[in-house]
């Protein structure tokens, strides 16, 4: 394996290596790794590799191993290449979203996937995943999809902002917060968002255990980058992906995701479920990575052939 990236969008190549603004503390690390790998020679897929973290923990502990990592991210997956330079032809990189990719003739040993916004999406004001920064509203994980938050936010009608809202964020006061929104755009940036939705609910709502922002911007990301989607495809064709023996473990932030994750592992023909309840971070984890607070890291393995 080389460490080139190949691309499937045909955008510009990543093999810039130089400072890159983008770092991501890998979360469950050791029951992850511990969960999957099975070969010390084995071949594995990082299906988000962020910034490169748990790629670069199974290339350690399995020496003899190689790795092909993915991203759609081009930021992430340059983090990624630097990351794992010292790793050489172990490594293959591929630019786009896991559910569109294909692995020809290649059967994997085991599969991660960390799901949801890294640290550094969120970190990186110009993303505009985070209220906390003033930036223009993005949240593009892909940076070359036309789609982004200010489209969603900005032309689609009050019912389906309203409808995305109270599905992809658990909103409750969805529909109150989409018609302020309608009366209020057009909204340019992150701080102008969350403004708007600060304003529109109760105070006893404002001063809540989270910011009232928190949910709209969940399904605001869920819905640009269709996440929830992409999840659902991914799980359907990544099982065929793995030899007789291999493992699958997805490390999940949210409920929603979560819960596609528990049904996929638990119907499917080709997996026997390795995880009844997920497994998440002990308290040292958290206390070093309060991001962690959320992870629920579920593992299932392929059968064997009959």
């Amino acid at each position: 394996m080389s460490d080139s990236v190949t691309d499937s969008s045909n955008g510009p190549e990543l093999s810039e290596r130089g400072d890159i603004p983008f770092a991501h503390i890998p979360v469950l690390s050791q029951e992850l790794i511990e969960g999957v790998l099975t070969q010390t020679a084995g071949v594995y897929l990082d299906a988000t590799v962020g910034g490169g973290g748990h790629s670069k923990l199974i290339l350690e502990a399995a020496p003899e191993s190689c790795l092909v990592a993915i991203d759609q991210d081009t930021q992430a997956l340059a983090a990624a290449q630097a990351q794992l330079a010292d790793f050489k032809e172990r490594v293959q990189f591929w630019h786009g979203n896991f559910a569109d990719y294909s692995p020809g003739d290649v059967q994997f040993d085991g599969i991660i996937a960390d799901l949801g916004v890294s640290s550094a999406q969120f970190d990186i004001p110009e993303r505009g995943f985070s209220f906390r920064h003033e930036a223009l509203l993005d949240m593009r994980m892909n940076q070359q999809q036309s789609l982004t938050a200010a489209e969603v936010i900005n032309h689609w009608d009050e019912a389906k902002l309203a409808d995305i809202f109270y599905v992809y964020g658990e909103e409750r006061l969805s529909r109150r917060i989409a018609r302020r929104i309608v009366e209020r755009r057009p909204l340019k940036t992150t701080t102008e968002l969350a403004e708007t939705i600060f304003y529109c609910v109760p105070k006893s709502y404002r001063y809540a255990r989270i910011h009232p922002a928190t949910r709209v911007f969940q399904a605001l990301r869920i819905a640009v980058n269709q996440e929830l989607a992409v999840l659902e495809k991914f799980l359907k064709i990544s099982p065929l992906w793995l030899k007789p023996g291999g493992r699958i473990g997805i490390i999940s932030f949210h409920s929603l995701e979560d819960r596609i994750v528990k049904h996929s592992f638990k119907e499917s023909e080709l997996l026997r479920v390795l995880t009844k309840k997920p497994m998440v971070p002990q308290e040292e984890e958290m206390k070093r990575n309060v991001r962690s607070r959320s992870a629920k890291l579920r593992l299932a393995e392929r059968l064997a052939e009959v």
